[in-house]
Order: C-alpha cells, then sequence, then structure tokens
C-alpha cells in the first residue's frame, strides 16, 4: 500500500470513519494474526487478542505521529495487548530463575524440512511463560531487559526461560524428524 493512501486511511481513522477502519483491518488483520498466534496457545485466543488489539489501535490511533512504520506501531499493540492478557491471567506459575542453560548453536534450522505450521504448533504448545519468552526474543527481538520489565521478571529468569524453551522447541523438532524419517522408511 502507497505511503500516501495509508496515511489518508489512518487520518479517516482518526476522525471516525469506519469504512477506513474496516480497510485497516481488512488489510492488516491476517499480518496482526500471524504476530498473535505467536503469543497464543490456540487460534481461538489468537483471534481473541486480534480483536482486542485492533480496538485498541482505533482509541489510539489518534497518538500515532506519522513517525516510522505504521505497521510495526500496530504490531507493539498486537504483542502489548498479548502480555496483558497473559499478565491478568494469572494462572500461570512463575517459573523461576535456575541454572542458566548455554545455547550451544550447533544447530542449522534453516535445512530441517519442516513447515512453519508444523513450527507455529510446536510455539504454540511450549507453556506459557516459555512461549511468551522465545516470541518476544526469537520472533519480535525484544532483549531481554525488556522482556524481564513487562513480563515482571528478572533478566535471568528470561533467559533460562528463553533456554528451557529453546530445549523444548529443540527435543519436539527432534522427535518430529524422526517420526517423519520412520514414516519415510516404512514407505
Amino acid at each position: 500500500m502507497e505511503n500516501h493512501l495509508l496515511d489518508q486511511i489512518i487520518k479517516d481513522c482518526i476522525k471516525g470513519k469506519s469504512k477506513a477502519q474496516e480497510f485497516l483491518y481488512v488489510e492488516f488483520a491476517s499480518k496482526m494474526l500471524g504476530v498473535s498466534l505467536r503469543y497464543s496457545k490456540d487460534l481461538a485466543e489468537a483471534e481473541d487478542t486480534l480483536q482486542d488489539g485492533f480496538i485498541k489501535i482505533f482509541q489510539n490511533i489518534k497518538s500515532y505521529q506519522f513517525k516510522g512504520s505504521f505497521e510495526g506501531w500496530m504490531r507493539r499493540i498486537i504483542v502489548n495487548t498479548a502480555l496483558e492478557k497473559f499478565r491478568k491471567a494469572k494462572k500461570i506459575k512463575v517459573v523461576e530463575e535456575f541454572i542458566e542453560i548455554e545455547d550451544d548453536g550447533d544447530e542449522n534450522y534453516s535445512e530441517l524440512d519442516i513447515s512453519i505450521d508444523v513450527l507455529l504448533k510446536m510455539v504454540q504448545e511450549l507453556p506459557d511463560r516459555y512461549r511468551m519468552v522465545f516470541s518476544l526474543y526469537v520472533l519480535d527481538g525484544y532483549p531481554h531487559n525488556e522482556i524481564a520489565e513487562v513480563m515482571n521478571i528478572s533478566v535471568g529468569t528470561s533467559k533460562s526461560n528463553l533456554a528451557r524453551g529453546r530445549a523444548i522447541l529443540k527435543q519436539k523438532v527432534n522427535d518430529y524428524l524422526s517420526v517423519k524419517e520412520n514414516n519415510l522408511r516404512v514407505c
């Protein structure tokens, strides 16, 4: 979408024009759902976060200053909405810092024969706290000090949760690939 067209749509949204809001939603909903899915355990939760996020986007669109990426601004609101839901749930037991697990960095996942949908499903199956830290750090590039702040945990706990989430994902990927390889041998 051209910048001047997007700017006009944003200005119309600020004025409360429903057609502009609908256009903006249709234009960005699928991308923002992808963001929301990374922080959710399933599609229903992701869709709920998406809807709440878009409500906040439309309520706060007047604060967008037409500097930087509008899509990035929206993404931040969706991520923050997911984090708010996570904090409000209070059903999660805090996983405190333990021995920090070092990442050996030897894995080369870029050549794996595994679809993005399967990987996303594996991320969604992580325990909530690990999923949140993994998504913030790996998928959205937050540093550990910001993760610690937004999740109200220590930096060490963030690092530990990331290492544990990665270890679980690594095991899931290895298990998946083993099953897939065994199935190919049977054929």
